[in-house]
């Protein structure tokens, strides 16, 4: 009886050992679209060099340098896409609370889109247009407003007044 013990714990050991080789097989050919990020990971430079870069459009515009706001200082601002054909200039501006995109027209500054951080909330808005627009992201234990303007029919981060 030891003989066939010994051959039913083998046989149990190599089809386990099988198993677990197939298993890892598997998930090795499909794993890059069940465990992986889709087009991979992408570093922190890259993301600034594509948020930066403009998008493909008939007329361009420049980037934003916002100023500071409110309870905190925006980040650099992004070109966004470019604006129709009715309306002006287009940009984008961050905070750590959140972003938002903004652009100038006959009517003055209006916010197009903004969305608020991880972790944080949208507060209050004024979305224009009009003279200046803000927002204001809300997070646990800080607030961020950003609050802009146009400055010639570009629109620019300024501090709250």
């Amino acid at each position: 009886m030891g003989r066939r013990s010994f051959l039913v714990a083998t046989g149990w050991v190599a089809t386990a050992a099988i198993a677990t080789l197939i298993g890892l097989g598997a998930i090795r050919l499909v794993g890059e679209s069940l465990t992986g990020t889709p087009g991979g990971v992408r570093s922190e430079a890259e993301i600034e060099r594509a948020l930066a870069a403009p998008e493909p459009a008939p007329s361009s515009t420049a980037s934003a340098r916002p100023g500071t706001t409110g309870t905190a200082s925006a980040g650099p601002g992004t070109t966004s896409p470019a604006p129709s054909a009715s309306s002006g200039a287009r940009r984008g501006f961050a905070t750590d609370g959140g972003t938002a995109v903004a652009e100038c027209g006959p009517g003055g500054v209006r916010l197009v889109s903004w969305a608020p951080a991880q972790g944080y909330r949208v507060r209050d808005v004024d979305r224009g247009p009009d003279d200046d627009v803000e927002v204001t992201f809300q997070g646990a234990t800080r607030e961020y407003e950003l609050k802009v303007r146009c400055i010639g029919s570009e629109p620019v981060a300024v501090a709250d007044d």
